[in-house]
């Protein structure tokens, strides 16, 4: 049979089968490391945020806090349709979840993305996501731990910035109660979302390893980029400055992930290395692991010559600052000071 002829007869027409891998191509570029990053454009008043629950459930009570404190800085609040919904631990089923985040991430109107709190449940969604609207009007996603999935996902495939913050279950009841740390990294958000670079109060740590060094800032929850390995949602970290948070884990589990991180390439190549906020499990009794997260972090990346900074404002902790991924940042730590900026 000749060559047209199988074509044809495979996939239906020739036409079509030039279609088919036209569509493969142009898949390939998406995730090509050399695209160049792209910047959503920042918000002004009366811009518009959307309030949507791809993972977790969260009620429309519970989002109040958020919605008084990001109105009082002049941006409008859509509220979308799973605030409220309920799955057990989904805010509503996959399809509704899905088609939620979808209306948002199309919606010309809305100029932000806030995810109203992580859990679990974006990677039940990721692949059936069509982006090629918000691929030609990006617009910022907000959010951490579980919607690192996201932040991965505009990393790996198309290069665009996204801001790893906060999210609406993070926001006091009554902001003047707030510890000063949390609440300033509340204002973050404002900070990052209108253009502004965000100033974060880096605490000296004598674990630090001193060194310099720029490039684009990736990462987010260390458990879920470790899940996301070898999915069309794979982090890229080469050349780049990574940061790392977790909760809730073993030290165990944290030896692994990051065995994970180094055996898969992902430490390897990088130019600046943040530890944030590792909320650990106490050992079981009699079954230690022995080992800090310093001593598992050290280990890892002791043949690499970048600087590494520990207990940097990110994670699941009151103080956790909004970090632009997809933002290219200046890292130097010397030998009494940390300093993180953009570049």
């Amino acid at each position: 049979m000749k060559r047209k002829s199988f074509l044809g007869a495979l996939l239906g027409t020739p036409l079509l089968a030039a279609a088919s891998f036209q569509e493969k191509d142009s898949r390939k570029t998406l995730s090509d490391p050399d695209l160049p990053w792209r910047i959503p454009p920042y918000l002004k008043p009366g811009d518009t945020i959307g309030i949507t629950c791809p993972a977790g459930y969260m009620t429309l009570a519970d989002i109040q806090p958020a919605v008084r404190v990001i109105s009082s800085w002049g941006f409008n609040i859509r509220v979308g349709k799973t605030v409220g919904l309920r799955d057990f631990t989904f805010g509503g089923r996959d399809t509704e979840r899905l088609a939620d985040l979808q209306q948002m991430l199309d919606d010309p109107t809305i100029q932000a993305i806030m995810c109203a709190r992580g859990g679990y449940g974006c990677v039940r969604i990721i692949d059936q996501i069509d982006w090629r609207k918000f691929v030609e009007r990006p617009k910022w996603i907000i959010g951490f731990s579980d919607i690192t999935v996201l932040h991965a996902q505009l990393n790996h495939q198309f290069h665009i910035a996204s801001i790893h913050s906060k999210m609406c279950n993070s926001f006091p009841e009554n902001p003047q109660e707030a510890e000063k740390g949390q609440w300033e990294s509340i204002l973050s958000i404002q900070t990052a979302l209108t253009g502004k670079p965000v100033e974060y109060p880096v605490v000296y740590d004598a674990s630090n390893r001193p060194g310099s060094g720029q490039g684009i800032l990736t990462g987010g929850n260390c458990k879920t980029i470790e899940s996301l390995a070898g999915s069309d949602s794979d982090l890229h970290t080469d050349g780049m400055i990574l940061f790392l948070e977790d909760a809730g884990e073993y030290l165990y589990s944290i030896d692994r992930m990051l065995y994970n991180l180094k055996r898969s390439g992902k430490l390897s190549r990088l130019n600046g290395l943040l530890i944030g906020g590792f909320r650990v499990k106490p050992d079981d009794p009699g079954d230690e692991f022995g080992r800090s997260v310093y001593n598992i972090v050290m280990d890892q990346v002791a043949a690499f010559n970048y600087p590494v900074c520990f207990n940097f404002p990110v994670g699941h902790q009151k103080i956790n600052y909004a970090l632009k991924c997809g933002v290219k940042h200046k890292l130097q730590i010397t030998g009494d000071r940390v300093l993180f900026k953009e570049a």
